[in-house]
C-alpha cells in the first residue's frame, strides 16, 4: 500500500474542524481497505506530523476530522491549507475505558446504566476521548464532565445527550 499525498483546505461543521478528501484519494483509500462504507481507520500526517485517525461519512460527505493536537502540531486553523499524506490502517483500534472513568461509573449505577446501554461505537468514542488525555486534572474534569453526560446534563464527545 502506498500513502496517498493531497493538499486540501480545513474546514469546519459545527464545532468540528475537517477536509474533504479529492475524490482520487478517496478511491484509492476505498481501494486499500476493501470497503467503501463504515469507519476507516487511517494514518495521516497533517504537514509531516502523523496520526492515526478515522475517515467517516457523514450527511452524505466523506470528512477526516482534524482535532486540536493535529492542528497544534501543524500551526494550521481553520482556513488554512495543508499537505495531507494518508493511508488505510489495517491495525483494529482498542482504547480500553479509563480506571478513573471506570471507578466514577461503579460509583454511579445509574450513569453505568446509560453507558453500557450504549451503542458499542458510542461506548469505543467516550474510551478514545480519554485516551487521549494528557493530565491527571484533564482527566478529572473530564471523568465528571462524562458522568454528568450520561445523566443527561451536558454534552460530552461533541453530543447533547446519550
Amino acid at each position: 500500500m502506498n500513502t496517498i499525498k493531497f493538499r486540501a483546505k480545513i474546514e469546519i461543521i459545527g464545532v468540528n474542524p475537517f477536509v474533504f478528501l479529492p475524490e482520487r484519494v478517496l478511491s484509492e483509500v476505498f481501494k486499500q481497505a476493501g470497503k467503501n462504507k463504515g469507519k476507516i481507520p487511517v494514518k495521516m500526517k497533517i504537514d509531516g506530523h502523523e496520526f492515526v485517525q478515522t475517515l467517516v461519512k457523514w450527511k452524505s460527505a466523506w470528512r477526516l476530522y482534524l482535532n486540536m493536537p493535529m492542528r497544534k502540531a501543524a500551526q494550521k486553523a481553520v482556513g488554512d491549507v495543508a499537505n495531507f499524506e494518508i493511508i488505510y490502517d489495517p491495525i483494529e483500534r482498542v482504547f480500553p475505558i479509563h480506571p478513573k472513568f471506570e471507578k466514577a461509573l461503579k460509583k454511579n449505577k445509574q450513569a453505568q446504566e446509560v453507558f453500557n446501554s450504549l451503542r458499542p461505537s458510542l461506548q469505543l468514542e467516550i474510551n478514545r476521548y480519554f485516551s487521549f488525555l494528557k493530565t491527571e486534572a484533564t482527566v478529572d474534569k473530564n471523568v465528571e464532565r462524562a458522568i454528568q453526560f450520561l445523566l443527561g446534563k451536558g454534552r460530552f464527545v461533541g453530543r447533547d445527550k446519550p
